[in-house]
């Protein structure tokens, strides 16, 4: 009879311990793909004890995703932190797996989303470099409002922000960052409804755009700038030649028609790309300046341009209409030359009244 009391006191005792033992995590109700999915806890375990932390894909049933160990604490927390990168968009859940502890919170449900697809950058994924970075591009649903940019490095170091860029009716902002050298820069965008996501810009080192090696004593600049560009209110480029040949092109992801002025003072125009590639031409520098004038195809467009040239002193956005564009009648890629069916149907017109009333009818 004493061993069973004993063995009954000795149960009562073991569940004791085991019911004094807590654990409580806490993560973010919904998370954007990209952003760090961190979960944060509190237990009554020892100091340096495992703890297993599993996120979990939920559908019509529950697939293990990641899993981390992680270790109590000084202050009895712990942390797990996992990378949401590249994950589909849906209901997850984080767990830490125990058995039976009533009174703790093992378990949250995170729904992750995709925002990715808010941003259209118009500014080029690459760029040469020359001291800055330019980013420009708009955010779907931030009309007059603004949106936080923050700019990583090549070694891991903030270079801009967090800082945040206003933005235009349209949801469009503009901006350029200072930098020292070139490489891999990441941008991240954050809007008043959380973590957007982030794009990859590429500095390149300055270097010639033709194929093919070439010396140092005849390695060719390349400039560049950038303007404000719809069909309503075009962009104009001043490039000041050097002697040989210049090549000019513009940024991509975006239509853009090139009209130039040639040495006769005929307007060039310049559209066969499309959205995908830059628009681009060549012409024997003379070292003098060239005016150029870019505006999208679409008449909804209206957003940032880059212009580079290849062996050109200087590339200057022009705050006015150039004087050789006012002397010269504008052209548009859209204009086609009069229907030739009006004049016929006039002139068969004419033909039947003449018949008329010479009483052929």
């Amino acid at each position: 009879m004493k061993k069973i009391v004993l063995l009954l006191m000795g149960l009562f005792f073991l569940t004791g311990i085991g019911s004094a033992y807590r654990v409580n995590i806490d993560a973010p109700d919904s998370l954007a793909i990209g952003k760090p999915l961190i979960v944060n806890g509190t237990t009554t375990f020892g100091i340096g004890t495992p703890i297993d932390v599993v996120l979990y894909y939920q559908l019509t049933t529950t697939s293990e995703i990641k899993r981390k160990i992680v270790y109590v604490q000084s202050d009895y927390t712990f942390r797990a932190v996992f990378d949401t990168t590249g994950l589909k968009t849906g209901m997850y859940k984080v767990e830490v797996p125990t058995n039976g502890m009533s009174d703790s919170i093992t378990m949250r449900v995170v729904y992750l989303v995709d925002r990715s697809d808010d941003i259209q950058l118009t500014s080029p994924a690459t760029q040469n470099f020359n001291g800055k970075i330019y980013i420009s591009g708009a955010i779907k649903g931030d009309e007059n409002s603004g949106v936080q940019i923050e700019v990583i490095g090549p070694d891991n170091s903030v270079v801009f922000g967090p800082r945040y860029v206003n933005t235009n009716y349209q949801g469009t902002f503009t901006t350029e960052v200072p930098i020292t050298k070139p490489g891999e820069f990441e941008v991240s965008f954050t809007d008043a409804r959380g973590y957007v996501g982030k794009r990859i810009i590429t500095i390149k080192a300055l270097q010639s755009m033709t194929s093919g090696p070439s010396p140092a004593s005849t390695k060719v600049s390349i400039v560049s700038a950038h303007a404000k560009s719809s069909r309503d209110d075009p962009a104009y480029f001043a490039i000041k030649t050097g002697i040989g040949q210049v090549i000019i092109h513009t940024s991509s992801s975006i239509d853009w028609v090139i009209e130039y002025i040639d040495y006769n003072g005929v307007i060039q125009l310049v559209n066969g790309q499309g959205e995908q590639y830059p628009e681009q031409f060549q012409l024997q520098g003379k070292g003098k300046t060239v005016y150029i004038k870019v505006y999208p195809v679409k008449y909804s467009v209206n957003s940032e341009v880059f212009i580079y040239a290849e062996n050109a002193l200087s590339v200057v956005a022009e705050s006015s209409v150039p004087e050789p564009f006012v002397k010269s009648a504008p052209i548009s890629p859209t204009d086609t030359p009069a229907s030739p069916v009006f004049p016929a149907l006039g002139i068969a017109a004419l033909g039947i009244a003449f018949m008329i009333m010479r009483g052929k009818f």
